[in-house]
């Protein structure tokens, strides 16, 4: 018997879980036509029965009680909008071997605990789907698994942080310092009150995590990206590096070279004319690179209430497509390759570096030589003087270089007389026009 009604349990009731309900409710007609039954919210898990929420929801669709969803054999699909990680995680792998499929937007579980979630989901024929995972309203996940499918994508790079490019892009476009911007964005709800997770890239490495184990098929976990936050940049690096011609990032990058990958995230420098460089405040980018599609671009917002839930709510009406269509639990894929890791010899970039030196004849003589000793070549080269003569800024970008040379070259920096700090070091990415 075919249903005329598919029901939903909704585990979580803040920000996202308000705009699930607000778009299931006024698209009734739309999320009918497409599914070919109505869609219900049926039960709300709540930490709190006594909130006051006025007239969004009635009451007897609130619970405190998990069982009421999970046992809930008339539940068709579990959307997990609760966010945290033990206790998100263990419901939704109780819903997927109830047999009942799941959307979420956790990208905490998804990065620590999604290869077994998805094996879950495969074992009991079940869909789990988390497209709001990652970068909020940009259908980015959908894009790799099914617009790419055909294709062998190399390389992603992205500003999937609304946070930190906010503060980078207010400090790079009017000067100011980081700490006021991190109050502002604070204010406007774009950063938390611990900021810690977003300003030091564990957000971020989150998501990239999630991308490059969709986009290269393989598992790959937290651990295994290498993570630099924004913290420790300071308003004379974005001035100099916009004097170069670049725009500084906060930028997850994922890269495959003959299925051995890298994944990162860390401050970046990307010329001016690379399309991440013009991705602004709080707004989210992914940059993908194809063997057969070439570079393509995905932008909108990384966050907020109804763009978020816009990609929760897509991928809900996939999922009860697919249970009236008979199809359930064919949309898991498990990763096709073994993890493998590049070692550093075979990591390489461009890197920006930025030293005091002792403004004396031969300085600049030992420098080069060091950086020719460990086979690194210069693409540009700025002197500026400091402290009356006594000292020199010197700002250098290298060519490409494995990252074990360039280690080597920046602890003979720290030990070299003529220097008197290494004050910072980014990569770079992308060619100058």
């Amino acid at each position: 018997m075919v249903k005329e009604v598919m029901n939903v349990g909704l585990l979580g009731f803040g920000t996202v879980g308000t705009g699930v309900l607000e778009i299931i409710e006024q698209h009734q007609d739309k999320l009918a036509h497409q599914i070919g039954a109505a869609v219900k919210v049926k039960k709300v898990l709540v930490s709190d029965l006594d909130k006051d929420r006025g007239n969004v929801l009635h009451a007897e669709k609130l619970t405190d009680r998990i069982d009421d969803i999970l046992q809930d054999d008339e539940i068709d699909a579990v959307v997990e909008v609760m966010g945290g990680m033990e206790l998100a995680r263990d419901y939704m792998k109780q819903a997927l071997e109830n047999g009942k499929h799941v959307v979420t937007a956790n990208k905490d579980v998804m990065a620590v605990y999604g290869s077994e979630l998805l094996e879950t989901a495969n074992k009991h024929s079940a869909d789990l789907f988390y497209e709001a995972s990652v970068a909020g309203g940009i259908p980015i996940l959908r894009t790799i698994v099914e617009g790419l499918a055909s294709d062998r994508i190399t390389k992603m790079m992205g500003i999937v942080n609304g946070t930190t490019n906010y503060i980078l892009t207010k400090m790079s476009k009017e000067g100011r310092l980081y700490e006021e911007v991190l109050k502002e964005a604070q204010a406007l709800g774009y950063a938390e009150a611990d900021p810690t997770s977003d300003v030091e890239g564990l957000d971020a490495a989150r998501k990239i995590a999630i991308l490059g184990t969709l986009g290269f098929s393989m598992n790959l976990d937290l651990d295994d990206v290498s993570v630099e936050g924004i913290t420790k940049i300071t308003s004379e690096d974005l001035a100099y590096s916009k004097q170069l011609g670049y725009t500084m990032k906060l930028v997850g990058i994922a890269n495959r070279v003959d299925n051995k990958v890298e994944v990162s995230v860390q401050p970046t420098l990307v010329p001016h004319s690379h399309p991440l460089a013009s991705v602004d405040d709080e707004f989210n980018a992914v940059y993908v690179y194809g063997e057969a599609v070439g570079e393509t671009m995905f932008y909108g917002p990384g966050a907020g209430k109804l763009p978020t839930a816009t990609a929760v709510v897509s991928d809900l009406v996939e999922v009860l497509k697919n249970k009236r269509l008979g199809v359930s639990g064919n949309s898991v894929v498990l990763p096709q390759h073994k993890k493998q890791l590049k070692n550093k010899d075979e990591i390489r970039s461009k890197y920006f570096l930025r030293i005091h030196a002792k403004d004396i004849p031969g300085t600049f003589a030992n420098l080069t030589a060091m950086f020719h000793e460990n086979n690194i070549s210069l693409e540009k080269i700025l002197q500026v003087p400091l402290n009356e003569g006594k000292l020199a800024e010197i700002i250098i970008v290298t060519h490409e270089v494995s990252r074990t040379d360039y280690d080597n070259v920046l602890e003979r920096l720290q030990n070299e007389d003529v220097v008197a700090e290494v004050k910072s070091s980014y990569r770079t990415e992308g060619e100058m026009n």
